[in-house]
Formats: structure tokens, sequence, C-alpha cells
């Protein structure tokens, strides 16, 4: 089930929304718990007691960790609830790209390959695996409480605006919340604006341009022309489609009565690598920064180490976006650039160069690895990336130009235009908290509208980040 089908729209969320209105406070986190799972196996049934198998493995860790913190039991009880909850990512998400890439060696070697396992990925396994891991180990840093309820918790996970692909949210940051779940008209008003701010972002923009890049990645030769049109479509749709879905889950949760992290700050007005990753997929960026790079030493163990650690984070963060080399490869560019930053001194708030060419230079190595990321294959991004310096000509051919239609050209535009204008005004108080400000509420619904009948007649496209 997604935000944007019919089904979620005019079933589910009226459904779950008058659940949730009828039942006391106390007993919400059971209507939580149910409708998320029921949200969750609409899909596929089965893959529910994979979901409910990582929950309850995370409870049973937290409460061992609860119990023998300090000791060596504790530390055993942190490393096996870690350890399994990693097993499991592991083998849905990783058994079928290990045995390909051995079977390349076997190959190599003279060696007959090994058959593939065939497992099918269950939807937004990275997610809630990673808040999985967060809940055991904020546990074990007492940054969660020990006598967390075990529904409590399993709601936690299974919230099911952030289940699919997040933002990825800490335990203590709704924990307060959980026991008795309220909300009030102004914070349910807010949620509704901001669910619909992000339902129009991926179907009126991210969804118009996915034509353009779909069909310029899939030439075997695109020319200068096609290949910037493609790779420029694909970062206005992955900013639209990913910050769309955080906007409708934060959304989501303001209605319900939970406040989720922000995910988007306007990432494509970054002034260096390093900028960027405090802009883009935020959640992401401060759950590797603390569950991963702070344990691995941080910059705490010399200069050379810390070039280590960011290398090996962003491999690690590449890899978790999907298991194929262009992803590690995308992860390798993006590490290098921050080492290189880092020998520059170059921070967030010290760019690399001054102005709009901070900006311009930024969002050409951003490109760069978008071009890695979206491709299907090592070769298919060389291909894309010799297109863009026009080997293989420069004008757009008849296989491209036939998808160019006038209103996906016109959303490209305005899609570059709003990625790179100025940030608004602070809003009023009581929206302070709202990194982006909704647009006026005469202007938002009738758009709102504009996009629900665009998704009824056209079929929405799934999330991109679903198959991560």
């Amino acid at each position: 089930m997604v935000f944007t089908s019919t089904v979620f729209l005019f079933l589910f969320l009226p459904a779950f929304l008058i659940a949730y209105a009828l039942v006391p406070a106390r007993r919400r986190t059971l209507v939580i718990l149910a409708g998320s799972y029921a949200f969750y196996a609409w899909w596929r049934p089965d893959f529910a007691l994979v979901f409910a198998l990582s929950t309850l493995l995370a409870i049973a860790a937290g409460s061992a960790v609860a119990r023998h913190r300090g000791t060596p039991a504790g530390r055993r009880a942190v490393a096996w609830g870690v350890a399994a909850q990693l097993a499991t990512l592991a083998y849905f998400k990783y058994a079928d790209f290990g045995v390909t890439s051995l079977n390349a060696l076997l190959v190599g070697l003279g060696v007959r390959p090994l058959p593939l396992l065939e497992v099918v990925l269950p939807i937004g396994i990275s997610f809630y695996v990673f808040q999985a891991i967060s809940y055991v180990v904020d546990v074990a840093r007492r940054d969660a409480p020990d006598d967390a309820r075990a529904v409590d918790v399993a709601a936690y996970i299974a919230l099911f605006p952030q289940l699919i692909a997040g933002p990825i949210v800490r335990y203590k940051t709704i924990a307060d919340r959980l026991g008795a779940p309220t909300t009030d008209r102004v914070g349910f008003a807010l949620g509704a604006e901001r669910f619909m701010l992000g339902f129009v972002k991926k179907v009126l923009i991210a969804d118009a341009v996915a034509p353009i890049a779909d069909g310029a990645f899939a030439l075997a030769a695109p020319t200068a022309a096609e290949a910037w049109l493609g790779l420029l479509a694909f970062a206005v749709q992955l900013l639209f489609d990913f910050s769309g879905y955080s906007d409708m889950a934060i959304g989501l949760g303001r209605m319900l009565g939970f406040e989720f992290p922000e995910n988007f700050d306007r990432p494509y007005q970054a002034r260096s690598v390093t900028e960027f990753w405090r802009r883009w997929h935020m959640s992401l960026s401060s759950w590797l920064r603390d569950y991963l790079y702070v344990p691995l030493g941080g910059n705490r163990c010399g200069v050379r180490r810390t070039y280590v650690n960011l290398t090996l984070v962003m491999l690690l963060g590449g890899l978790w976006h999907g298991a194929a080399w262009t992803f590690v490869l995308w992860g390798a560019w993006h590490g290098a650039w921050l080492v290189v930053e880092r020998l520059r001194g170059v921070r967030a708030d010290r760019p690399a160069w001054p102005g709009a060419l901070g900006t311009l230079g930024t969002f050409a190595i951003v490109l760069f690895g978008w071009a890695l990321f979206r491709a299907d294959g090592i070769p298919a991004a060389g291909a894309l990336l010799a297109g863009l310096v026009g080997v293989h000509g420069a004008a757009v051919t008849p296989e491209l130009a036939w998808q160019l239609e006038p209103r996906a050209l016109a959303t490209l535009v305005v899609g570059l235009a709003l990625a790179f204008a100025p940030r608004p005004g602070e809003v009023a108080s009581r929206r302070r908290r709202w990194a982006l400000a909704t647009p006026p509420v005469a202007l938002l619904v009738p758009l709102f509208v504009l996009g629900v009948a665009r998704a009824l007649a056209d079929t929405a496209a799934p999330f991109l980040y679903f198959r991560f």
C-alpha cells in the first residue's frame, strides 16, 4: 500500500483516523500497531512475519540489555541484538548479490557458478532494521527507557507513516507520546497541509519528470543532450519523490500527535559535499554518524583513521541503498570527496567555494554520483557519463524525442527552479519547527485535488526508496 493509492487515500486512512479518534488516548498505541501491520501486510502478508520477528528480537535484546547493562552479559545482549538484525538484512538484501559476485570470480577460474537463492526483498527492511538497531543501542546508552512497554516498542518500529521509507526515527524522539498519543486541531491541520505538500511534490513533479529520466537511462549510447536531460530529470525526480514521501510521513505523524525529524533541507543548495550530507536524507546521515562513524572512532583516533572511517561509512551507506556495485561506487565517490574536503579544511559552515560557484560545483559532483546511483550497472553508468561529454553525439535522437512531452519538460524546469529557490521567510511561531513552509492553503488544496486526479488517472509510480 502506498500513500498515493486509492486504497490508502479513500479506505485505509479514513478508517484508521476514525478508529484512532474514537478510542481513548491510552488505547491508541494498539490502534497504531494493528493499523501499521495491516498497512504493511497489504503488499505481502508473509513478510509481515519477518517484520514481526525483527521487532520481537529488538524487544528481547533491549530487555536483556536493560537487565544486564554494564556487565559482560549486557554487552553480549547488545552484540547479538545488533547481529540478529544485520543477519536478517544481509540475507534478504545481499544474499543474491554475494552469490552473483562470487559467481563472477568462479567463472573466471573455470568453476561452475552457484545457483541464485532468488530471495525477494521485503519492502522497507532497510529502514525498520535500522530503527530496531538504534533502539537496542540506545537502551545500552541510556538514551531509551529501561521500562518501555513491549507494545510501545512494537508500535514505534511499526509506525506506518515512516515504516517503509523513513525518516528514521529514534525511540526517544517519540517515547513520551507512545503511551497516550494525542493531537489537537492545529496539529492535525498542519499535518494535513504537510501531507498534501508531499503528495503534490511526488505526483505533480517527481512522477511527471520520471519518463525523461527512465528514457534517457534506458539508452545504450545517450547523446550529450539526452544524458544531461536524463541526469537532471533524475535529480529532480529523486529529490521530489523522496522528500515528498518524507513530507507525507511527517505530516501523517503530526496528524497522529508525533513529531518526526526533518529529512531534507534544500540539499541542492549545499556549497560542499559535507554540507550536502547535512541536508540530504538527514535522518540516515545522523544514524550513520551516531551508530557507525562514532563507534568506529570518528575523528578521535588520528587523521588517517578519520579518513578511513569517513570512507568506510560512505561505502557502507552506499551498500545500504542497494545490493549492487554501482551503489558501492556511489558511496566511494562521496566518501572520496568528504576526505578531500576534510583535507582542505572544509566544513558545513565553511564552503569549498564561495556563493553560486560552490553550489554549482557541489551540484555537479552530486549529479555525477546520481549517474552511478541510477544506472542499471557499471557499463550503463559509463555510457551515460560518456554521453555527458558528447562521446555519442550532441542532439536528441528520435529514441528519446517522442518521450519529451511539453508537460514533462516544463515540470523539469519548475522542479529545478524550486530546488534552487531561496528559502522562504520564517513562518509563524506555531509553525517554527517545520523546516519547509507549505504554500498557502488556497493554492495547496487545488494542487492536491489535481494530484489526486492525476494519481487516479495515471496510477502513480511507486516511491523510488521503496526498493531500498
